[in-house]
């Protein structure tokens, strides 16, 4: 006889912050207004919100961000659509601080660099 273990796993907190949700804003006012596409729109948005909801359950599925630049940070990213998410793991929340298209120079907008 077999016992059946059954481990949940904790999910964690997510916080968008008031840029990110600025980004989420502006991502499909830009597909909806000006590209006149609101199916796109709607469509790209929540596939986006499906993968920043997948963080809760894996909050360390997203790449490092010195994957992709030698700069050394906390921040870890994951792609949906052509968007990049930009987050933080901290004490069990993941903090989603933007949003931004993958061919925009990501960096400079997320670190403030000029």
């Amino acid at each position: 006889m077999f016992a059946v273990i059954s481990a949940q796993r904790e999910m964690a907190d997510l916080k968008y912050s008031p840029e990110a949700l600025k980004d989420l804003d502006e991502i499909w006012d830009y597909i909806y207004s000006d590209l006149c596409n609101p199916d796109a729109a709607d469509h790209t948005v929540d596939a986006i919100l499906v993968k920043t909801e997948s963080l809760r359950e894996f909050p360390f599925s997203g790449a490092p961000l010195d994957t992709i630049s030698r700069i050394h940070s906390d921040y870890r990213f994951v792609p949906a659509n052509n968007f990049l998410a930009f987050y933080r793991v901290q004490d069990g929340v993941v903090y989603i601080d933007r949003i931004l298209y993958g061919r925009r120079d990501c960096l400079r907008t997320l670190l403030g660099l000029k």
